[in-house]
């Protein structure tokens, strides 16, 4: 049961439509938390909350980020490039910026004035770097904007802040003057990045060329530029982000009326046409909805339900969100779903739309639980696609909004788990480390300035009481990236829309604040689009079990979901003389069989070798044939050993000062002690091997025995070199990579393999830590001496074991169509098997087969079949790819 309410006044309409959706006065529902549970959680919010900006003042400002792992700060161009990620560093002190308006909300005014200090006496705009426009803006305008408004709120009460003279007010406005430059396009959709000094397309802005941007890029701009125009009286800003998304608007297909992921910033052609609510698109929704709640203009609510009733109608099937084709939108695009759409139940409570929200909000919870945090990407079984947890807010979010619109101690709940899983799993000395893979355990050197500025801000405002918070809470907006933009801003003098078809450019708006009225008429408005509602609050929840029955099946729906089945080999494919499963690396009569097929072996400079197979060399034409089937039977391999093969391993540093806190990704060994078979794992103090490779009879046998040795990759085979520090009594083995910069960040995890003979004799573990995760381990055993460390198939919770986990089972091999196809192996792992889950955007790398294949329209993939088309693995592994790159373009 609804009320629908109307109101044609835009800035009436604006407050009581976000006073109403706040759904605050609903009744509470079952057994509540008691007042004093909820303080107790608060004040460890808090208490978390210093934790990480502490140690992210001590030792990271002014950098932009704190690096917890390595306990200093990231400078961009001094650590290793992550891609698009590090676009959202300019060396602006990110994270403080950010965080500026949090310090208010957590009563920690003092703090507030110090750091509005720090932010005018430290900071610079003008920096020579290229920066991502969405993001910049969202944090650091959005940043300025939200530290601004608090500003002004509490120097307004007469207590903090005397001195201020809208300072940060004047730094929002030089940032977006000089984000403006992205703005000049024909289309007025924005440069993806532009240059801080330089602007864009200059021969010093060493950007400008690029000719793609997300949907959620483009259309995520209006509430910050529209807030800076009206506090400052300039509407240059607000016109372009009411021109770049008039301009989405008009390029929505109009059949679906849904928009597709990347748009051509030129031509509007849309370069991604599949359709969902997470990365890519997510926040465009979002801000159409709360652009209407801000400013008070109707053709904001128009477009979002005309928007939202296509996502209910294709995108939505309860609890599940999947993307679908804009043109073809009965049809699924792909068959897991990113972490990003976990906004999602949140905006539906702004909507008003509660039922879909419980239920979706209750799949993520058990995906949550399952997995202790939200993958970043997951399956429809609800396994792991991609393992990485960033600790995005998204989930804290929605979990607030669900409880502020039912008053269901349940989500009081949610909100517990969410902070235990923080701190056994995340915690580390020097802050809160971003997961590296949530079925291990394991650790990425990395906090990203979201998880202050949002994180911590739904979650205090989930268990704090209203005489808690400095400030009432609903006379404001909350953005995209949680800054609080007040709600009176919509009676600010400000410029209409422009028509979607206008052709000014950007170069000649600022010009216009005097004439811009006589230049646009406002769109037509169709009042069947209008849908204001907001719950009946007497018949919503009549039965306080209501929502727990909306609940119960979906948690028995995650509970028992089964894993994907096995793909089979096609029907009626014949078998090469040599059987891919038999092959080995070092076998003569082997590599002579290859030979006659046309493959050939390359051997790269890194250790790997690469098998290449050539159908014009083979020695006749039915060898030829062989040789593809061969290859196509290495393919299979490939994908049955990503099914079978062992998942990573933790290796947990557990001795002082670490205690358990850092965790670091490792990869198996096909051989030895199988650690997901130990309930304890094995425990030990590291101790470098002599030599270090390990590839002769250790000379300090009596120092290893008893302990883990730390061992050199190269020079000899992994089945050796275990067999060499066992002779010397010791427990286990960690093998580091000798190539300077290797990470699993941008490295497929694999497995070690033996060396082709029986290798029962290895009774202990044997890991792999890459470059960089193996010198945080000999970094600490260089400054601690004495370091001990756990390995395990998943890091133990430092409450107790952690939960069973569950391995994504993908495919990603590729076959090239010209009949050239590679195969990666490692010398020493002659069955090699990545771990795909682990690839990162900067890297084009498949699995163990490797090819480039030419680019083709979507091409369909029968999901159902018991095996795939070569066509339909090379899409497969492409559309992930991209998907991934676009994931970390978003929010990352």
């Amino acid at each position: 049961m609804w009320t629908v309410l109307w109101f044609r006044p835009a800035t009436m309409s604006a407050l009581l439509f976000s006073l109403l959706l706040l759904l605050s006065t609903l009744c509470r529902l079952g057994q509540s938390m008691s007042r004093e549970e909820k303080l107790k959680l608060r004040n460890q919010v808090v208490e978390m909350f210093d934790h990480a900006y502490s140690n992210y003042m001590d030792h990271a400002y002014p950098a932009d980020e704190l690096m917890p792992l390595t306990c200093r700060g990231r400078v961009r161009g001094l650590e290793p490039s992550r891609g698009d990620v590090d676009d959202a560093l300019g060396m602006f002190s990110l994270t403080l910026i950010d965080t500026l308006d949090t310090l208010v909300l957590l009563n920690k005014t003092a703090e507030f004035e110090a750091a509005v200090r720090r932010v005018l006496k430290d900071v610079r705009l003008d920096n020579d770097v290229v920066v991502s426009v969405f993001e910049t803006n969202i944090r650091v305008l959005g940043g300025l904007l939200g530290g601004h408004s608090m500003a002004v709120m509490l120097k307004d009460a007469g207590h903090y802040m005397q001195w201020y003279q809208d300072e940060l007010l004047h730094m929002a406005k030089d940032l977006g003057l000089r984000l403006l430059p992205a703005f000049n396009t024909s289309s007025g959709l924005p440069y993806p990045r532009v240059n801080l000094k330089h602007g864009v397309r200059g021969p010093e802005s060493r950007t400008g060329t690029e000719t793609d941007t997300c949907t959620a890029c483009a259309g995520t701009i209006i509430l910050e530029f529209a807030a800076l125009s009206r506090f400052t009286g300039d509407p240059v800003f607000e016109v372009h982000a009411r021109r770049a998304l008039n301009f989405l608007w008009e390029k929505r297909q109009r059949n679906s009326n849904l928009v597709g992921t990347t748009i051509n910033i030129h031509s509007g052609e849309w370069v991604r046409r599949d359709s969902g609510v997470g990365a890519g698109i997510d926040s465009y929704y979002e801000y159409l909805l709360k652009a209407y709640i801000l400013l008070g203009d109707d053709l904001f609510l128009q477009r979002f339900n005309i928007h939202y009733a296509s996502i209910m109608k294709y995108i939505s099937q309860p609890p599940l969100l999947l993307d679908v084709h804009i043109h073809k939108p009965l049809l699924p695009a792909r068959t897991w779903m990113d972490s990003l759409l976990a906004f999602f139940p949140g905006l539906q409570v702004l909507k008003g739309d509660i039922r879909p929200a419980i239920e979706t909000h209750e799949m993520l919870y058990q995906v949550t639980k399952k997995h202790n945090f939200l993958p970043e990407a997951f399956t429809t079984d609800f396994r792991v696609h991609w393992a990485q947890h960033p600790l995005r807010p998204e989930f804290a979010e929605s979990t607030y909004f669900l409880y502020k619109a039912t008053k269901d101690p349940y989500y009081l709940e949610v909100g517990r788990t969410v902070l235990d899983n923080l701190n056994r799993f995340a915690r580390v000395p020097c802050g809160f480390a971003a997961m590296k893979d949530v079925r291990t355990g394991s650790h990425e050197d990395r906090m990203d300035s979201f998880f202050l500025a949002e994180m911590f801000k739904y979650l205090f405002l989930l268990f704090a009481e209203e005489e808690d918070l400095p400030f009432n809470v609903e006379d404001y907006i909350f953005t995209t990236e949680a800054h609080l933009l007040p709600l009176s801003l919509s009676t600010a003098p400000h410029a209409p829309s422009p028509p979607a078809n206008s052709t000014v450019q950007a170069a000649s708006l600022p010009h216009l604040s005097a004439s811009v009225k006589s230049l646009w008429s406002e769109e037509e408005l169709d009042d069947s689009n209008f849908d204001w509602t907001c719950p009946n609050t007497r018949l919503l929840f009549p039965d306080p079990a209501f929502p727990r029955n909306l609940r119960d099946p979906i948690r028995s729906a995650v509970d028992k979901s089964c894993p994907r089945p096995a793909l089979h080999r096609e029907p009626g494919m014949g078998r090469p003389p040599l059987r891919a499963q038999d092959f080995m690396a070092n076998n003569p009569d082997h590599l002579e069989l290859l030979r006659r097929m046309g493959v050939s072996l390359i051997h790269l400079k890194d250790g790997r070798v690469q098998l290449v197979q050539h159908a014009t060399q083979a020695v006749s034409a039915v060898a030829a044939e062989d040789g593809m089937r061969f290859m196509q039977e290495m393919m299979e391999l490939s994908s049955q050993q990503q099914k079978e093969q062992l998942p990573p391993r933790a290796v947990q540093i557990i001795s002082h000062p670490f205690f358990g806190r850092v965790v670091l990704t490792a990869g198996p060994a096909q051989f030895g002690t199988d650690l997901s078979k130990s309930i304890t794992g094995v425990r030990g103090f590291v101790t470098v091997a002599e030599p270090y490779s390990g590839c002769a009879e250790l000379s300090n046998a009596a120092f290893v025995q008893g302990r883990i040795a730390l061992l050199q990759r190269g020079q000899c085979m992994f089945a050796e070199k275990a067999r060499h520090i066992m002779k010397a009594g010791a427990i286990g083995g960690i093998v580091i990579d000798d190539n300077e910069g290797s990470s699993s960040d941008t490295a497929p995890l694999f497995q070690m393999a033996g060396d082709g003979r029986n290798t029962d004799d290895v009774t202990l573990p044997l890991l792999f830590l890459f470059y960089k995760e193996g010198n945080i381990l000999l970094e600490a055993l260089k400054e601690y001496r004495e370091v001990e460390v756990l390995l395990s198939d998943k890091a133990r919770d430092r409450g107790g074991d952690a939960q069973e986990e569950d391995q994504t089972s993908t495919t990603s091999a590729t076959l090239d169509r010209s009949h050239v196809s590679t195969v990666e192996l490692d010398e020493s792992a002659p069955e090699l098997a990545p771990d795909n889950e682990d690839v990162t955007p900067e890297e084009d790398v498949g699995p163990a087969i490797k090819s480039n294949p030419e680019p083709e329209e979507e091409p369909a993939v029968d999901k159902d079949s018991s095996s795939k088309s070569v066509k339909a693995m090379m899409a497969d592994w492409r559309e992930d790819l991209e998907a991934f790159q676009q994931m970390e373009k978003d929010e990352l």
